[in-house]
């Protein structure tokens, strides 16, 4: 294996498209594969090999990155993969598709192809965070393997926690997102009882600044509901996928992350679903 290794994004949307991006830029040899192909063609001048299936884009590479919609989809791709991998070849699965499936994964990877190393890694960050390479890469499974991982993760991220056996990060990941999502909801309450009193966004924000309540993520959604641009950065219909899978793997009552749910499944049957989950505030104002 050369020193960079050859890699595969299957799934060429938002982040996996930045993925494959920053990682051309960067030197590596990448196949990608998208459903709907246009996803991908506006690399192809940039070194991508674009390939018509996902087992054209697998059989040469080290490692395959998946960044798919879902987990039925995930799956479903994954599976049909099992003969066209690469001998000794690593799986980052790099979507957010919950604990049932990434369990399924593991187990069915562990029993049809033990060759290969399966890498749980969900990532922190969104859009533009990707697009910079500022992700944080949430990986679990056999770090002792995973070099050839890491090399692909330093190069599409600013750092990588490893959190224990495979599956650890999907479990985490769905905590990052439950808390992101009950951030996201307070701040659009909190923004229209605010505007009530008659303050602006950016009267809110300025009583924020420099305290401990000042996350920069709260800034950004700040700024969109100010511009009334809720240009897609995490789709509400994606957020609302993230708070469900968390519901169904909690053993114990989320009622807060409940009425979250019932919420943005109201604004996502309203129209809403395709744009920034910072829409919810639009959505509650209507």
């Amino acid at each position: 294996m050369s020193q960079k290794p050859e890699v595969a994004v299957l799934g060429l949307g938002a982040m996996g498209h930045a993925f494959a991006a920053n990682l051309l830029k960067k030197g590596f040899t990448v196949h990608g594969w998208n459903r709907t192909r246009a996803r991908g063609e506006d690399l192809v001048d940039a070194g991508l090999k674009l390939a018509d299936t996902a087992s054209d884009a697998v059989k040469l590479v080290d490692v395959v990155i998946t960044m798919l919609s879902d987990g039925d989809t995930t799956e479903e791709v994954l599976h049909s993969l099992k003969y066209a991998l690469k001998q000794g070849a690593t799986i980052c699965q790099m979507g957010t598709i919950g604990v049932e499936k990434t369990d399924a994964l593991i187990a069915f990877f562990a029993d049809v192809r033990d060759d290969i190393l399966f890498i749980d890694a969900p990532v922190s960050g969104t859009k533009a965070p990707a697009e910079n390479a500022q992700i944080l890469v949430m990986a679990s499974g056999d770090q002792s393997r995973a070099g050839a991982a890491e090399t692909v993760f330093a190069a599409i991220g600013k750092g990588t926690q490893w959190l224990g056996e495979a599956g650890k990060s999907s479990r985490m990941k769905l905590v990052v997102n439950s808390w992101l999502i009950g951030l996201m909801q307070s701040l659009a309450e909190s923004t229209r009882l605010a505007e009530q009193f008659g303050f602006s966004t950016d009267d809110l924000w300025k009583v924020l600044d420099g305290g401990p309540l000042a996350a920069p993520y709260a800034k950004m959604k700040l700024g969109m509901i100010a511009s009334d641009d809720y240009t897609p950065q995490m789709h509400l219909v994606w957020a609302l996928k993230d708070a469900r899978l968390a519901l169904d793997a909690a053993d114990s009552k989320l009622p807060a992350l409940e009425n979250i749910a019932d919420v943005w499944q109201q604004a996502v049957d309203a129209g809403y679903g395709e744009q920034d989950l910072a829409v919810i505030y639009k959505y509650l104002k209507a």
